[in-house]
């Protein structure tokens, strides 16, 4: 048990835990009314029990960006809005195997081609589905990370095409609790990410699906997002921060900052442990934004073993070298099961680079050539 804890809530929630039993709605309900310390505390001995000591990094690549038809109210990508963003068609293969193998160099273990719309449509864009297949195989058989991918809503077909392709993860965020998503997105619902969301696992896909937090949603609706991703059944719980993106209605409604304080996301984090013992508690987007460089360890203290490094999908990261040594500062390594890779020289590159650091995928445009 955790000696140091002397918190009766606490402690009966992680014996259950340990002994094998899922805690439930009311269990997160309580445990988020503890002091923050102690559920760290508790987490990260979660963590430690059933987690290896590494800190598991993914990385993404924007294959297709902008005019996309839906009105999620804190993307960038939306027709809806004004963001000034560049926009652009799926990428050529070759483009986002680059990025693919910049992400490789740089630590990554697993490496998402992400599009923005509704859903990748084998049946409406055949030519741009074939683009997405050959952009699959050529990370697949040219780099030695974990290919995933986060295409938007599937057909129970391309669900089984993407899994034969070797997809590892599916990518597809429930964003909030089914009570707030309206508030946040009117063109679909909640359930039909939950849907999108079982066929991929029925497919044969792991989930990654998680969350955005500082929408303006209550401490109870990160309970309930979370008990729901419990019921889908997931392997990687991304916890996104909303970094406030201008033209956007949540860039207007809170300006430059989330609607959390930084005890609220440990505090999270903590309790999403504890939900979800066996997964990815993945510290995601905006986390370099609404934690100094010096607090951006403490979510590994608390229960977070993985990270998506480098850029995002339009808005810039911090480098993979110092995304390593926040790791260390925590007491944590990298993940190096599917890409073993030369640590030092990623923190090298980061310390050469300080003025102009140079990220690991994001947009696969705005990065340097590899070759193929």
């Amino acid at each position: 048990m955790v000696d140091e804890i002397d918190n009766t809530t606490i402690n009966t929630a992680v014996q259950s835990v340990v002994e094998g039993e899922q805690l439930t709605r009311r269990d997160g309900l309580a445990l988020l009314a503890q002091p923050v310390e102690d559920l760290a505390v508790a987490a990260d001995y979660v963590r430690s029990r059933f987690g290896d000591g590494t800190v598991d990094a993914c990385s993404i690549v924007n294959a297709k960006a902008g005019n996309c038809a839906e009105d999620c109210g804190f993307c960038a990508q939306s027709v809806h809005f004004d963001t000034g963003i560049d926009t652009y068609g799926f990428l050529d293969p070759m483009e986002i195997l680059t990025a693919a193998k910049r992400a490789e160099r740089d630590g990554a273990q697993r490496f998402g081609i992400v599009v923005a719309e509704k859903g990748v449509s084998k049946e409406q864009r055949p030519g741009e589905w074939e683009e997405v297949l050959r952009a699959i195989r050529l990370v697949r058989d040219k780099t030695d990370v974990e290919v995933d991918a986060s295409l938007g809503i599937l057909t129970e077909e391309e669900a089984q095409i993407l899994a034969e392709e070797g997809i590892n993860h599916y990518n597809h965020n429930i964003e909030t609790s089914p009570r707030f998503f309206p508030e946040i997105v009117e063109t679909h619902s909640f359930e039909d990410r939950v849907k999108t969301l079982e066929i991929a696992k029925e497919a044969g896909m792991d989930l990654c699906a998680g969350v955005i937090l500082g929408m303006g949603e209550t401490p109870t609706d990160r309970v309930e997002a979370a008990i729901a991703l419990q019921d889908v059944g997931i392997s990687s719980l991304p916890v996104n921060v909303l970094n406030p993106v201008a033209g956007t209605p949540l860039g207007e409604q809170f300006g430059d900052s989330a609607n959390i304080t930084t005890e609220e996301i440990i505090r999270t984090i903590a309790v999403y442990r504890l939900l979800h013992p066996h997964a990815r508690v993945r510290l995601t987007g905006g986390r370099e934004v609404n934690l100094s460089k010096d607090e951006q360890h403490l979510p590994f203290e608390a229960g977070a073993d993985g990270i998506l490094t480098g850029d995002y999908l339009t808005t810039d990261g911090q480098s993979p070298g110092d995304d390593i040594k926040m790791m260390e500062a925590a007491g944590m390594r990298p993940n190096m099961d599917a890409n073993e890779f030369d640590v030092g020289a990623v923190k090298a590159r980061a310390d050469d680079d300080d003025d102009n650091p140079q990220t690991a995928a994001g947009t696969a445009t705005s990065n340097a050539e590899m070759g193929d």
